[in-house]
């Protein structure tokens, strides 16, 4: 069975109208909505505040997110946590930091708030943690000490240099890696990462619809068998044992 450890199947139903989901998946959502659309499809599920939210507000301040939401970060950490309690989640997230541009830049303070505040959460209910992370590495290591006491840290979509995974690997954080179709797309240090890493840290995604590999429109479980094929070729493996692999290290997060 293929693994996508992030995708989106609320959004993926708007383009291609969907009634299952087609691999081992862990379906993410920032809104009610988006998530009892998921728990239809699955009973592995992540709920968490994106850290490029606030930015969509200032932005649009009648954006989808305030439309559907009221005081939508207070709001989404009591549906964390109540969706937490009830034991309805597989896991925490997406949820980090994004300082990618200046408009995320700005909201680097209440980036700091929200992520911590979803970290405690994950540690309360002993739960997996989903990150986001563009140009923010730094801030992940200034947590390390309690990333360290999740079950699992899984980095959607991984952005990292080579040796920031093995540092955290070395500090004793119970780390896995994600990989999607940036691979597919030449993307050249995830591609070094793939190569480098443990085969029993990595995992594989779509981030359906969000990651398309060049020359589509969206990203779907369709894509899975030519990411695990491009890993399986860099790392000089079957395609089937990667498969296997990847299903193995999957089962180990408990969810």
């Amino acid at each position: 069975m293929y693994i996508d450890v992030h995708c989106h199947p609320f959004d993926l139903n708007k383009i291609a109208p969907l009634q299952e989901i087609k691999a081992s998946a862990l379906a993410s959502a920032w809104s009610i909505e988006e998530f009892l659309f998921n728990e239809k499809l699955t009973n592995l599920n992540s709920f968490g505040i994106h850290p490029q939210l606030e930015a969509v507000i200032n932005k649009d301040p009648l954006s989808l997110a305030v439309l559907t939401q009221a005081a939508p970060t207070t709001q989404s950490l009591k549906t964390l946590e109540k969706l937490a309690a009830e034991k309805r989640l597989a896991a925490v997230g997406e949820c980090g930091f994004d300082l990618f541009n200046d408009e995320y830049k700005a909201t680097e303070a209440w980036q700091n708030e929200v992520f911590a505040a979803q970290l405690e959460i994950a540690l309360k209910y002993d739960l997996p943690i989903v990150l986001h992370v563009r140009r923010a590495m730094h801030k992940i290591f200034a947590f390390a000490k309690k990333l360290k006491q999740c079950r699992a840290v899984i980095f959607h979509s991984w952005q990292g240099t080579p040796e920031e995974g093995q540092s955290l690997i070395r500090r004793g954080v119970n780390v896995y890696f994600s990989f999607g179709n940036t691979i597919l797309n030449g993307h050249k240090q995830q591609l070094h990462c793939c190569t480098l890493f443990p085969a029993d840290r990595l995992l594989t995604e779509t981030d359906a619809p969000y990651q398309p590999s060049r020359g589509k429109e969206f990203s779907s479980w369709d894509d899975l068998p030519g990411i695990v094929e491009k890993i399986a070729s860099l790392r000089n493996m079957n395609s089937k044992e990667l498969e296997n692999q990847l299903e193995e290290n999957f089962i180990s997060l408990h969810f």
